[in-house]
């Protein structure tokens, strides 16, 4: 969920306004509800910062749609990257990138140690005979005392499908790496080319492993944009009138690596390694080796956006292209759209059924959770660091 604009904190915000830069913006989590007692099989993957509200607050709102939808939601961690959403809730200014990790460390500790510790196994009775709802010995409080956070419980809501939601997280600095190495289960990424996602894949999949984790018990999603034409002549001359409609401010803007932390524009010819970022630093990393003949400025960055693991072709090509993704350890794709709907149901009409033929796309609903669905377990596995907290707290007696 956006909590602010994007850009500097004292910046003009015309371009956001202008480009219809995630404002207006309304709040996912009174959408997700009404989408869950609508639908079956989707997956519902919830965007919170851990700045948006306390950990106790999101524990409980989270386990509520795990209820209501059955089992199919999904937290996506972030720690947040605007300037604008720190003041919107009462911070003087966005936390250090490093140090929001830090705080994200302990923000999951709280929500693990309530969605897993808080309710043994079989405290939800429902003892009409005896006249008991629930088995007080095995509801606990959790007495976190940490740094930021000061949490008694009990948790309120008893045991959903999961317990704890399907955890996507999104960060490919090193902190970021580190962070969904530990706690992750689908990661998503951006690199630029099959090549440099195996990179990324493999030392995230070590750093699982240091952690204590298997290398399966994360998968990961790439960002992939199509262009699409029944030949490539069609999907070329696609591409140069979806390029006549691009918006360098819009690009620019949207991810504010053009702008320094005081408001002022970095010249067009500085280095991309010159730039400095408070947020999304693996994302420039990314753009800096997309480019290999030429040092890469501030300059190319409109385009270096635009054309970021854009696929053009047939469908038989982009399907082509998607296995050389795939061999590169990718599990799965997140289609970033230009035109809404038709980014989707082109895709969904033209390149899927090519992928079913090739046996990269399923051609049915697997049944249960979200996580049943990925993984095959309802429960997250005993490697995950949340595991730890299942009987943790039965001295509160």
């Amino acid at each position: 969920m956006l909590s602010g604009l994007y850009g500097p904190g004292d910046g003009d915000y015309e371009v956001y306004t202008r480009e219809g830069l995630q404002i207006p913006s309304n709040d996912p989590a009174v959408l997700l509800p009404a989408l869950s007692v609508n639908t079956e099989h989707l997956g519902l993957a919830y965007t919170s910062s851990v700045l948006q509200a306390p950990p106790f607050t999101f524990a409980r709102q989270i386990s509520t749609l795990d209820h209501i939808s059955h089992g199919r939601v999904a937290w996506n961690i972030v720690t947040g990257t605007q300037e604008n959403a720190a003041r919107n809730y009462g911070l003087p200014r966005l936390t250090p990138h490093d140090e929001r990790y830090a705080w994200a460390a302990e923000y999951v500790d709280v929500v693990y140690k309530l969605w897993e510790g808080s309710w043994d196994d079989g405290a939800l009775l429902r003892d009409r005979d005896r006249g008991v709802f629930a088995d007080r010995s095995k509801i606990h409080k959790i007495k976190h005392r940490g740094p930021r956070y000061s949490v008694e419980g009990p948790h309120l809501p008893s045991p959903s499908p999961q317990r704890t939601p399907l955890l996507f997280q999104a960060g490919s600095s090193p902190a970021g790496r580190a962070f969904a190495a530990t706690h992750a289960e689908a990661v998503f990424i951006a690199a630029p080319s099959p090549q440099v996602a195996a990179e990324g894949i493999v030392e995230t999949r070590r750093l699982a492993v240091a952690a204590g984790r298997r290398p399966d018990d994360l998968k990961f999603f790439q960002a992939l944009s199509f262009v699409i034409g029944s030949t490539e002549e069609e999907a070329r001359r696609n591409e140069r009138e979806l390029e006549h409609y691009a918006s360098a401010d819009g690009y620019l803007a949207h991810m504010n690596f053009g702008v320094r932390a005081d408001g002022t524009v970095y010249p067009p010819d500085t280095p991309l390694s010159e730039v400095e970022t408070d947020g999304s630093q693996g994302i420039l990393e990314w753009l800096r080796r997309g480019v290999t003949d030429r040092v890469p400025v501030v300059g190319d960055l409109a385009t270096l956006l635009s054309r970021r693991a854009r696929i053009v072709g047939t469908p038989e090509q982009i399907a082509d292209t998607l296995q050389e993704w795939q061999a590169a350890g990718v599990d799965g794709i997140n289609v970033v759209n230009w035109r809404i709907p038709d980014s989707y149901t082109d895709f969904i009409d033209h390149v899927l059924p090519v992928l079913r033929k090739r046996g990269l796309a399923r051609h049915d609903y697997s049944p249960g959770t979200l996580r049943r669905k990925l993984f095959g377990h309802d429960l997250i596995n005993e490697r995950h660091p949340a595991a730890r907290y299942r009987g943790a707290f039965k001295e509160d007696q």
